[in-house]
């Protein structure tokens, strides 16, 4: 498939309003009018052909064929500055890769004293609910576990009634959005808990539309895992706590890591949902570089295709940036 087919593909998911379906979505006339009253209106280009700025980047892409679902990859070597970008601006789920930004939400309100690693949460534990039968799924309170450990368990483990426990306690996803934009990430947005998120999973085919509720791009994604790297948000410290777990995560064996040479070191975070995986990391390589990475993988057929894919898609990025020059720079070392 060629790589401007590609463009075009990905090109053509419109922004997919939240609540509309996807035969909604065909209704020109209904569309149309409903943009023009609510002010929503989304165009894509008549024309696109995606331009790759180098051959390694045009490498990547013929890797992530997104012939059986968008594939959004943004990869960043945090000592040359060097990018690479397919579909990297397109939104896709976060899933789980959003707690990074939960637990640095966290990590900022320890700093400014609200908090300490060893305040006690407890964990917020989903009850049986029908699918979009209410605007939160219920939950209720389970044992408490002190901060640092519901960390540990929401990243390396992704458990979800961890994650609500922290999101609670830094007072909800529009605290995490905030602190999102004041650190400079604007494509980012999280607008559910997780209990809710997983009950009402399902509801639009990422494959085939972009629902904008708990998503980010690629790009912003590589941006929070920079900046948490440099130490442009968190001190020395809070980074150790988060990216530390991140080290130590137990999920996605076959997705970043999968396909890598013995010697790289990986901290990331995956994501799954509904016909979608996802990975994001620094690699770490032998030779010293540390390489930000994001990729959203949806369709592929099955969850082990999107795992390979992932794969295939970290290992070309490794082998893409161990042939290019490296420029160091300081940068902060957690």
């Amino acid at each position: 498939m060629g790589l401007g087919r590609i463009a075009r593909l990905g090109a053509a998911f419109a922004l997919a309003l939240t609540g509309i379906s996807s035969a909604h979505a065909k209704d020109t006339e209904f569309s149309a009018a409903f943009d023009a009253a609510l002010g929503t209106d989304v165009r894509t280009p008549q024309s696109y052909n995606a331009v790759y700025r180098t051959s390694f980047e045009q490498a990547v892409a013929r890797v992530a064929d997104g012939s059986s679902g968008r594939i959004g990859v943004y990869a960043v070597d945090l000592a040359s500055g060097r990018e690479v970008s397919v579909l990297g601006d397109q939104r896709f789920p976060m899933a789980s890769t959003s707690k990074i930004a939960v637990a640095a939400a966290f990590m900022e309100q320890v700093e400014r004293g609200k908090y300490t690693l060893t305040s006690e949460f407890p964990l917020m534990m989903p009850v049986a609910s029908k699918r979009f039968s209410t605007a939160r799924a219920p939950v209720v309170p389970g044992k408490y576990f002190q901060a640092v450990d519901l960390i540990e368990m929401m990243i390396t483990r992704s458990s979800n009634p961890a994650t609500d426990a922290l999101l609670k306690a830094v007072g909800g996803p529009a605290v995490v959005n905030d602190w999102a934009r004041r650190n400079g990430i604007s494509e980012f947005n999280i607008t559910r808990d997780i209990a809710t998120l997983v009950r009402d999973d399902g509801e639009i085919d990422p494959a085939r539309a972009i629902d904008i509720r708990d998503s980010a791009t690629p790009q912003a994604m590589v941006k929070l895992l920079a900046g948490l790297h440099q130490g442009k948000f968190l001190s020395a410290s809070s980074r150790r706590v988060i990216l530390g777990a991140m080290e130590r995560c137990r999920t996605g064996t076959r997705r970043i890591p999968g396909m890598l040479p013995a010697g790289a070191r990986v901290a990331h975070k995956t994501g799954t949902l509904n016909n979608t995986a996802s990975d994001i990391g620094i690699i770490q390589t032998p030779d010293g570089r540390s390489i930000a990475v994001a990729i959203y993988v949806t369709g592929q057929g099955s969850k082990p295709a999107r795992d390979a894919k992932i794969a295939s898609i970290a290992r070309a990025l490794y082998d893409g940036y161990a042939n290019q020059p490296a420029r160091a720079y300081a940068t902060a070392s957690y």
